[in-house]
């Protein structure tokens, strides 16, 4: 049985990076004997506040990866997303008590430097679990 069930929100825009950091997010689970048991496929990572809220409200999630990229393009739409994320991430962990974390790369980055980063999903189930383990060690 899995130590952590783990719940991972991950955008389609840009899925070609994003399901590579999924996989290195689902390896990295199981390497500590945890589970990603939910994947919610969001639009994109703008859009990923009420899929982590359900995932959140479930029983049987102990915590949840926000798995995206925000790539620049021609505007600093790049910028707007990625800072609305991050602090909607950040207000639903501390609303349901239960770790969020951001597996998400950019903003101000190429599509190259995107790929160089699918590694902020295995990082992104690092930091859960080890904020849930801790957490565990304060009660």
């Amino acid at each position: 049985m899995a130590k952590y069930k783990i719940g991972a929100v991950v955008a389609e825009f840009n899925f070609d990076i994003n399901q590579m950091m999924l996989g290195l997010a689902k390896e990295e689970a199981k390497s500590r004997g945890s589970e990603i048991t939910k994947v919610f496929i969001s639009p994109g990572v703008f859009d990923m506040a009420l899929p982590i809220k359900k995932l959140l409200e479930r029983d049987d999630i102990d915590a949840v990866v926000a798995l995206g990229s925000v790539i620049e393009g021609a505007t600093d739409h790049d910028q707007i997303v990625a800072q609305h994320a991050a602090r909607k991430i950040t207000d639903l962990s501390l609303e349901y008590d239960k770790p969020v974390t951001l597996g998400i790369s950019g903003p101000g980055m190429t599509r190259i430097d995107a790929h160089r980063r699918i590694d902020y999903g295995k990082k992104a189930v690092e930091a859960a679990i080890k904020i849930l383990d801790r957490i565990e060690e304060l009660d």
